[in-house]
């Protein structure tokens, strides 16, 4: 039975990403914040592990959570979205650091706990990253704090794939989702933009390693 690891699974694509999991027979490893996610996961047949990405005491956790355990495949999309805000007002203290944390730094140490376990696997690490994280293709500065996170986000991705020949490390672009953060008039549906995903990571080899993708998989500009 192959295994996987979701940081993030409470809700939206990290729920439907275990879900869809599970469906097919694997065994999920799922973090979430509070115990009423960690319950639900339960419910659902998945091994909930209570994490916060942006208290690295409950991250470091995971290492000796997973002791042992060799991962096919483990992604992470635990992230915020901060303010719609522009490039017009500059960003609180706070809300940058709110969007940092979770989107950049909970994912960078995340790296060296979650990527031997994939090594070990011969696996696949994904990344939920977003369209809106393109350099090349930035057409506004609307939500630039979510933006410059992504873009963070891509770089800390492409360069840990040199430190981990072993596994397969890859950014991946939902599109435009139906969840919480994405809102209800978003063109694609979760089930669609997490299969999509799965059919697309599952389809990638050592060579696409360090690669930025969307669901479709067609490539993205950096």
């Amino acid at each position: 039975m192959p295994t996987a690891l979701i940081i993030g699974a409470s809700r939206g694509i990290g729920r439907e990403f275990v879900r869809q999991l599970l469906a097919d027979r694997w065994q999920v490893f799922a973090t979430a914040r509070d115990d009423a996610a960690i319950a639900s996961l339960q419910t659902d047949g998945a091994a909930a592990l209570k994490v916060d990405v942006t208290r690295p005491d409950t991250l470091a956790g995971l290492g000796w959570q997973l002791d042992g355990v060799e991962l096919d495949l483990a992604v992470y999309v635990a992230g915020v979205y901060g303010p719609q805000q522009g490039a017009l007002e500059p960003p609180t203290a706070a809300d940058f650091d709110a969007v940092m944390h979770a989107n950049v730094l909970g994912a960078m140490q995340s790296i060296p706990l979650v990527a031997p376990l994939v090594e070990a696997a011969g696996g696949r690490f994904a990344f939920i990253s977003s369209g809106m994280g393109s350099i090349g293709n930035a057409q506004s500065s609307m939500a630039w704090v979510y933006r410059v996170s992504k873009a963070a986000l891509n770089m800390a991705l492409k360069t840990a794939a040199f430190d981990y020949p072993k596994a397969t490390l890859v950014a991946m672009c939902p599109g435009w989702v139906r969840t919480d953060m994405g809102g209800p008039n978003a063109s694609t549906s979760v089930e669609k933009s997490v299969g999509g995903m799965l059919q697309v990571i599952a389809s990638l080899t050592r060579k696409d390693s360090g690669t930025y993708r969307n669901h479709a998989g067609q490539y993205l500009d950096w």
